[in-house]
């Protein structure tokens, strides 16, 4: 995969409660973020990849799913996760 170990760890430190905390929310949505950013590059580059295009619809779907649990489950940590990674609604 393009992420190392490593680097999956660390952007766990930042957004959960530590780097193996890899379960929450934040984390999880911090992952999505970095695939579909990932994913948008490649696709930039190869636009007839339709398999690909699927995979990043879906994968934005996830992101938004987990973004209206936490909205209902505590606004002001969607609204820290929101404003850390730049996302908008």
């Amino acid at each position: 995969m393009y992420l190392s170990k490593e680097a999956k760890q660390d952007m766990f430190a930042k957004h959960g409660k530590d780097k193996n905390d890899t379960g929450s929310a934040e984390g999880q949505i911090a992952l999505f973020t970095q695939r579909i950013e990932h994913l948008t590059e490649h696709l930039k580059q190869n636009r007839k990849d339709y398999n690909t295009e699927r995979s990043l619809v879906m994968l934005v779907g996830k992101r938004r799913s987990l973004l209206d649990y936490l909205t209902k489950k505590d606004v002001l940590r969607y609204r820290a996760i929101v404003k850390e990674l730049g996302l908008r609604k």
